[in-house]
C-alpha cells in the first residue's frame, strides 16, 4: 500500500521565497548590484581596480555624494530638488568671479581670497535654498514647478553673469591645494565628503530635524496636527540641500580650476537616481543617509566603468535613466511585499 508523502518542497520553497523577499525589503538590492558591477568591470578592464583609478573614483564620488545627501533629505520630506544642477553652475561662476577679483587686487592674501570666494558661493546656496523653501513651504508651490523654475533661472543667470565664458584667475591655493591636492595621500575633497556624511548622519538619526523630516514626509497633515512647525522645517530642508550643493559646486570649481557656467548639468538626475537606488522613497518619509551614500558610489562606479570600457556618453545617459526607472519599480515592489 502506497502512502502519500506531505508536500514538503512547496512549503520549503515558500519559506525561501519569503526569506529572500524579507532580505530585499530590508537592505534592498543595491549591495548585491554594486558587487555585481564591480566584478563585471574588474573582469572587463584591468585598470578598473588599479590604485590610481580607485583614487579617481573616490574623488569623483565626493561631489555626487555631497549633492545626494541634500537631495535625499528633500526626498525624505516628500519633495525633490531639480535646481541642484543649475545651482552648481551659479555657485561655480560666482565663487570664481569673487575669488579671482579679490586675488587680482591682493595676490599676497590668497587665503582671504579663497575665503571670500567660498563665502560668496555658500551665500548663493543660501539664497537658492530660501527661495525654494519659502516657495514650497509658505506659498505651497509644487516642488516640481518651484525647483524647475529655479533651475531655469539659475542656468540663465550663470550664462548672463559670465557671458558664457569660463572664469579664471583663482589662487593656486584653491585650485592646487583643494582641487587636486592630497592630505595624507588622500584627495582633499574626500575629507569634505566624509565630514558631510557624518554631519548628515548625526542630523537624521539624533536630532529633532531628522525625526520631523521623516514625520513630514510620511504624513504632512498628521505632522502639522501633532504640533510640528511644518513650514519652518520644510524650508530648512531646502536650505540644507542648497548649501550642500554649493559646497559640491565650490569643490568642483577647484577641481576644474575655473568657474564654468555649464557645470553640473547632469547632477539633478544623478542625485535623484542615487538617492532612490539607495532606498530613499519618492513618496517621502523613508530612507537612510548611508543608503543614499551607497547609491552615489554605485552611480559613480558605474559611470567610471563605462568610461573605461569606452561606452559612449549618450549610452551612459540611457543607462542612468533606465536605472532610475528600475529603482522606482523596485521601490514600489518593496512596499507591496512589505504589505
Amino acid at each position: 500500500m502506497e502512502v502519500n508523502q506531505p508536500a514538503v518542497a512547496p512549503a520549503h520553497d515558500q519559506r525561501v521565497r519569503v526569506a529572500l523577499l524579507r532580505v530585499i525589503s530590508t537592505i534592498g538590492p543595491l549591495p548585491l548590484l554594486l558587487l555585481a558591477v564591480i566584478i563585471f568591470f574588474s573582469t572587463q578592464e584591468s585598470r578598473f581596480y588599479a590604485t590610481a583609478n580607485i583614487l579617481n573614483v573616490s574623488r569623483q564620488a565626493t561631489y555626487l555624494t555631497i549633492i545626494t545627501l541634500g537631495q535625499a533629505l528633500v526626498l525624505m520630506s516628500g519633495g525633490f530638488d531639480l535646481s541642484v544642477g543649475a545651482l552648481i553652475a551659479v555657485t561655480s561662476v560666482v565663487s570664481a568671479r569673487w575669488m579671482s577679483n579679490f586675488y587680482a587686487g591682493h595676490p599676497e592674501q590668497d587665503v582671504l581670497a579663497v575665503l571670500v570666494g567660498v563665502a560668496a558661493g555658500l551665500l548663493v546656496g543660501l539664497i537658492f535654498g530660501l527661495i525654494n523653501g519659502i516657495g514650497v513651504a509658505r506659498f505651497k508651490v509644487s516642488p516640481f514647478i518651484m525647483t524647475l523654475g529655479m533651475a531655469s533661472i539659475g542656468s540663465g543667470f550663470a550664462l548672463y553673469y559670465t557671458g558664457g565664458s569660463p572664469v579664471s584667475g583663482m589662487p593656486p591655493l584653491f585650485t592646487k591645494e583643494i582641487g587636486t591636492g592630497r592630505w595624507l595621500g588622500i584627495p582633499v575633497p574626500i575629507f569634505f565628503a566624509v565630514a558631510a556624511v557624518v554631519v548628515m548622519y548625526f542630523v537624521m538619526n539624533w536630532t529633532r530635524l531628522g525625526r520631523y523630516v521623516y514625520a513630514i514626509g510620511g504624513n504632512t497633515k498628521a505632522a502639522y496636527l501633532s504640533g510640528i512647525s511644518v513650514a519652518i522645517f520644510l524650508a530648512s530642508v531646502y536650505v540644507i540641500c542648497s548649501l550642500l550643493t554649493s559646497l559640491a559646486g565650490i569643490l568642483l570649481t577647484a577641481r576644474v580650476s575655473s568657474g564654468e557656467p555649464n557645470l553640473g548639468a547632469s547632477f539633478a538626475l544623478e542625485s535623484i537616481t542615487a538617492a532612490v537606488v539607495g532606498g530613499v522613497s519618492l513618496r517621502g518619509g523613508e530612507g537612510r543617509i548611508m543608503g543614499a551614500v551607497l547609491g552615489a558610489i554605485f552611480i559613480t562606479i558605474l559611470t567610471n566603468g563605462m568610461n573605461l570600457i569606452r561606452i559612449e556618453s549618450y549610452v551612459q545617459e540611457i543607462a542612468v535613466g533606465v536605472i532610475l526607472i528600475v529603482a522606482v519599480i523596485v521601490d514600489r515592489l518593496r512596499d507591496r511585499y512589505r504589505a
